[in-house]
């Protein structure tokens, strides 16, 4: 598969799209300074008809921001084999005016990574601070390629985003071991205040195998509650395979266990694939999603983006989260009667995106 043109097609959790079109601002004696983003604006409509409480939502057309972001890059060649490194990224509104004066407090709304840390070639990679999870970036990665909606693995904030440390190693003949530590503090807050789960540190794990066309990410989340899971351990095995330099197919299995208090066990099996032909790329996925404790439900997202030139695309992305089902039958007279089940309308988000 053709990874430059995936980089500017499809956004992966990595950002890989900005680090292709990054300007170097300083670059002299081993430091460098990286400055890169992108404005996206776009339309979007559909999606859930009803909110948690059973009342109706408007789900009309709308006039949207698709994650505009402005991130700084920078490192240090401490020696040959060290090198210091440190991110941010901040997030804003790019589809209308913010700020005192416009709406929101302001112009930008969320620092969406803050990190530091050390890399060597021999002993492997060490950061800290505000970063997309490693369970995201070496096991869940081949189906994180929507810019918006659907995906049903573990995505980049589980159990992570802030007050975390984490470790890689280097490549090991193709083999990449990774260990993240998040800490959920109390520090400050009074006994009225605290938790009945005191201090807690969620880690996540696992190995991935790169080697060709072949990549496997094996790996667990312990998803403790205060982080929005529900303290029971989350595993996924998922893979991808280049069939083609322009086609690559991807399999994938989670589930976590239910508990008994909170409930939010499940199995999820995906299937996929991308396809890359000259300035287009389409990608689609389907997953069948069966919790513990509930019924279950068939998933599927499209996508199609084009690149207009190195710096700017479009594209289309589709995605229903809860597939509804028809069921045709022929009775003596009565012609075809259909039945279809409840579900959430179909989502649709189309844009255009400009990358710096």
């Amino acid at each position: 598969m053709k990874k430059t043109l995936l980089a500017t097609a499809i956004v992966g959790a990595l950002g890989a799209s900005a680090a292709a079109q990054a300007a170097t601002v300083y670059d002299q004696d081993g430091t460098r300074l990286d400055v890169y983003g992108r404005i996206a604006m776009g339309v979007a409509g559909g999606g859930p008809e009803y909110n948690g409480d059973g009342e109706k939502i408007n789900n009309d057309a709308e006039f949207v921001d698709v994650y505009s972001r402005l991130g700084l890059r920078m490192s240090h060649e401490v020696s040959r084999d060290l090198t210091a490194f440190g991110r941010v990224e901040w997030r804003f509104d790019g589809d209308e005016r913010t700020g005192p004066s416009g709406n929101g407090n302001s112009g930008f709304k969320e620092v969406r990574q803050s990190y530091i840390g050390l890399q060597s070639d021999q002993f492997g990679t060490f950061q800290a601070g505000n970063f997309d999870s490693f369970y995201n970036q070496f096991v869940s990665l081949p189906f994180d390629w929507e810019i918006d909606r659907g995906l049903e693995f573990a995505g980049h904030p589980k159990q992570s985003r802030g007050d975390s440390i984490g470790y890689y190693t280097p490549d090991l003949s193709g083999f990449t071991a990774f260990l993240q530590l998040k800490h959920y503090s109390e520090r400050g807050l009074t006994e009225a205040e605290e938790t009945s789960e005191g201090d807690v540190i969620a880690p996540q794990g696992g190995v991935r195998y790169a080697q060709g066309p072949v990549t496997v990410g094996l790996g667990f989340v312990d998803d403790v509650a205060r982080g929005g899971g529900n303290a029971e351990m989350l595993y996924g095995l998922i893979g991808s395979y280049d069939i083609t330099d322009q086609f690559s197919a991807r399999l994938g299995y989670e589930t976590r266990d239910d508990n008994n208090l909170r409930g939010g066990g499940y199995d999820t099996v995906g299937l996929g694939g991308t396809f890359t032909t000259g300035p287009w790329a389409f990608a689609a996925d389907i997953y069948d999603v069966d919790p513990d404790n509930g019924d279950s439900r068939t998933s599927w997202a499209l996508g199609s983006y084009y690149n207009v030139s190195s710096n700017f695309d479009v594209f289309l992305e589709l995605q229903q989260a809860d597939q509804p089902s028809i069921d045709v039958s022929i009775g003596g007279g009565s012609g075809v009667d259909v039945e279809r089940a409840d579900g959430d309308d179909m989502y649709w988000l189309t844009g255009a995106r400009y990358h710096f």
